[in-house]
């Protein structure tokens, strides 16, 4: 079975890490209302453009998801 998205990113964690993909992982980790099962590009995109202040930019979504798709 894939792991969802949010599983993925959560191997991202690194509070030492200042990284743009380390620092959504930390921030994702706190955001209770991620859609922690979901595998979909489109729906995860549209809740982070809607739900989500603690992402500066969506190219730091499209490069974790970019790394989800390769470690798949």
């Amino acid at each position: 079975m894939r792991r969802s998205f949010y599983q993925y990113l959560m191997t991202l964690r690194n509070p030492e890490d200042h990284g743009s993909v380390a620092e959504f992982a930390n921030n994702a980790f706190l955001d209770q209302a991620f859609p922690k099962q979901d595998t979909h590009f489109d729906s995860i995109s549209k809740y982070l453009e809607e739900n989500a202040p603690y992402l500066p930019s969506m190219t730091i979504f499209d490069e974790a998801w970019t790394m989800y798709q390769a470690a798949e």
